[in-house]
Parts: structure tokens; C-alpha cells; sequence
């Protein structure tokens, strides 16, 4: 008899996010939105921000593994670890339902599951995806041996999606890559989580016209094309003296935040252009509520929740057409797209948003989308949904 309401399952997140203890609002806010709007107990498992394992419960029950210096090393902690902890929750919690983050740490979620399946024990497995499989972790950072990894990973990605129950995509690129690597396999289609009421609520001290911050959020990471929009701002320093950029967010990558560092000195740019760590989101609302525009220069995204999380604070776009991001930025509707990694294409439209561009037009219709477009609620039932069918599957497989 299949299973119509989540209610009562137990559900474990396979993850590679480091977790810190106290969550971040946004984070403590998912995970209270999750357990308690669904009725489900949800176990996580992933890295902890350090050497030291940790375990805590804020909403969910945390296991983490250590994050060690060296991502090789960190990727087989993962590989080894993960499969009896998460064999061990299953065997001993009764998890129902295995969330995987990614193919890659799926085959770790798969291997449990077919352990547990030994025992006796039935559990539905949810693979996500939400970028580009192939070429995305070589764009995080520099690799040797690459066609070692790039092996690796298709066996981990294929061992994964022969034995999900369901999967999960971000946008219709994520979804269309995902579903030719397993037709057979139902998917649901929506975005990531964001905490939609923390950009919404903030109340800009401006118009978008009298504004001259330029404002990027994201990990710094070759991937997300910093350093085009770098040369970009640099190339039109002397037409919009008034222009300031904020680059905000975690270096993920040590070496590329060096050379980012490095660029702007070379570049002339000292006291035009500021970093800054990662913030807690009300505090990164009202930066991007400052913002003239909001540049996403990357090369590959899945369905980039900043994009959203700009408009909703009502500032026009300006990202790279890859991916996901057409999906939800029309050019000259919300802001304006261009090719990822041409910093001439960048630069022109920088300029046409400081000298010609209606900034104001297009920020009122970049938050009147974003606030159509994503709701806490619809991403809460979404999963909802989501843990109900791989369950079905797992016990009708």
C-alpha cells in the first residue's frame, strides 16, 4: 500500500557542507521548516568545520566527520566514513529515506543502502544534482591526475543513480544532464532553500538609481568567474569613479583568493574593490539592498538561489547565460545576461546599468519575479513529496 503523507519517516541528509553549532539563521530555519511543517526526523551527516568530529541536535539530529586540509583527503574521509555511519543510522534509527547532495557522495548513500538491504532493511535513496557533473569540481579548484578523478567519478555517479529511488534536479539544465545519465528514474524539479523572507523584508535606503555598489556573493572559487568580473570592472574604473565592488563571501580556494587579491593590486584597484567574508543573511540582504546591480559572472551553476535573493531585495542582475540562470533572469527584464567568461560583454552592460540603463524598472521587476517564482512553503511540500515517492519506490522496487 503506498504511502501518501511524509509524516512519521525518518529521513538522513548525505552531505559535504560543513556544519557549524549553532546553525546559521538561515540554516537552523530550513531544518525547523523541514521537521516540523512535515512531521519527519531528519538525521544529517556531513563534514564538521574542523579536525574534530562533532555531533549536536538543533532541529536535526548533526554526525560530522572531519573536514582535513586537503580535498583528496577530505573526499576519502567521506568515502569511508559515510557508509557505516549511515548504515549504522538505518540499522539502528530506522532512517526510511537517503538524501544524497550529490551523485558523488550518493555512491557512499547507495553502498549503505544495499549494506542495509543485507539487514533487512528497506531505504529509499534521493539523488540531487545541481550543477554541471562532469566539469564542475574541476572548476573549484586545480586537480592532478584528472583523468583519475574524472574515472572515479563517472563509476561513484553511476553506481548512485543505478540504485536512487528518485532524483532531484535545481532547473531544467541540472534535470535534462541528469535524466540522460538515468532515463528510467522519476525526478523532481525545484530549487534550493533560501531564507526568501530575510531579502524580502529588508528596505533598501535608496532607489537602484542612486546606488553605486556592485555587489557579488559566492564561495571564491575558479568556478564562479571572479576574476572576469575583476578584469571587467577594471577595464571602466575611469568611467564610473563613483563604482565600489564588494566581493563577499567564503575563500574556499586559498590559492585563487590569493590571486583575486593579487589581480587587484595589479589592476590599480585598492579602495575600489572590498572583501569580505561570509555573512549571516540579513546582513548580506541589506548589502545586496545597496547594490546598483548584483553580478554573477560564473561559468556553471545549477539554480543559483543568490540570483533570487537579489531580486527579491529588488536589485537588477547581471549574470553569465549558463545553466539555470535564463531560467529565472530574462535579459533586459530583471537585468541583463552575458556569456560567462567574456569580460568585454561584462564591462558593456556594467556600463549600460551606471550610464543608460532604466536601473529602477528593472529592479521592481526582477522582486516582483523573485517573490512569484520561490516560497519557503512550495520548497517544504516539494520535499514533502519528494520523501513520499522514494519511499514508495524503495518498498515497491
Amino acid at each position: 500500500m503506498n504511502r501518501t503523507d511524509a509524516r512519521g519517516l525518518r529521513i538522513c541528509w548525505v552531505d559535504t557542507m560543513r556544519y557549524t553549532h549553532p546553525l546559521s539563521e538561515s540554516q537552523a530555519k530550513k531544518w525547523q521548516r523541514l521537521t516540523s511543517d512535515l512531521g519527519v526526523t531528519i538525521d544529517v551527516t556531513s563534514f564538521a568545520p574542523g579536525l574534530r568530529p562533532r555531533w549536536f541536535s538543533e532541529h536535526a539530529h548533526f554526525y560530522l566527520w572531519p573536514a582535513l586540509p586537503l580535498a583528496p583527503l577530505r573526499y576519502l574521509t567521506a568515502y569511508l566514513l559515510a557508509p557505516l555511519l549511515v548504515l549504522v543510522l538505518i540499522l539502528t534509527k530506522g532512517v526510511d529515506v537517503l538524501i544524497a547532495h550529490d551523485p558523488y557522495i550518493g555512491a557512499a548513500a547507495a553502498l549503505a543502502k544495499n549494506l542495509g538491504r543485507l539487514f533487512g532493511r528497506r531505504t529509499g535513496l534521493v539523488i540531487e544534482t545541481r550543477g554541471d557533473l562532469e566539469q564542475g569540481l574541476f572548476m573549484q579548484r586545480s586537480l592532478r591526475f584528472k583523468g583519475v578523478w574524472r574515472r572515479f567519478m563517472r563509476l561513484a555517479a553511476g553506481y548512485a543513480l543505478r540504485h536512487a529511488d528518485a532524483l532531484r534536479a535545481v532547473s531544467d539544465s541540472s534535470r535534462q544532464q541528469i535524466e540522460a545519465l538515468a532515463p528510467d528514474k522519476p525526478v523532481m524539479q525545484f530549487m534550493s532553500w533560501t531564507d526568501s523572507t530575510a531579502f524580502s523584508a529588508v528596505v533598501p535606503e535608496k532607489p537602484v538609481s542612486q546606488r553605486s555598489d556592485v555587489i557579488y556573493s559566492g564561495v571564491l572559487v575558479p568556478r564562479k568567474g571572479v576574476h572576469v568580473l575583476l578584469e571587467a570592472f577594471a577595464s571602466i574604473q575611469t568611467r564610473i569613479p563613483q563604482a565600489h565592488l564588494w566581493l563577499i563571501g567564503r575563500a574556499a580556494n586559498g590559492e585563487y583568493a590569493a590571486d583575486l587579491h593579487a589581480q587587484v593590486e595589479r589592476s590599480g584597484l585598492e579602495g575600489r574593490v572590498t572583501f569580505l567574508d561570509h555573512l549571516p543573511q540579513a546582513e548580506l540582504a541589506r548589502y545586496m539592498a545597496r547594490g546598483r546591480v548584483f553580478v554573477l559572472p560564473t561559468f556553471s551553476e545549477g539554480m543559483p538561489k543568490v540570483v533570487i535573493e537579489a531580486m527579491l531585495c529588488g536589485t537588477p542582475v547581471l549574470a553569465s547565460a549558463v545553466d539555470g540562470i535564463p531560467e529565472v533572469l530574462q535579459d533586459g527584464v530583471q537585468g541583463y545576461l552575458v556569456p560567462a567568461g567574456d569580460a568585454q560583454a561584462l564591462a558593456d552592460k556594467l556600463l549600460d546599468l551606471f550610464e543608460t540603463a532604466d536601473v529602477d524598472a528593472l529592479g521592481q521587476q526582477a522582486q516582483a519575479f523573485a517573490a512569484q517564482f520561490y516560497s519557503p512553503e512550495a520548497y517544504v511540500e516539494s520535499y514533502g513529496r519528494l520523501f513520499v515517492l522514494a519511499y514508495n519506490e524503495a518498498h515497491h522496487a
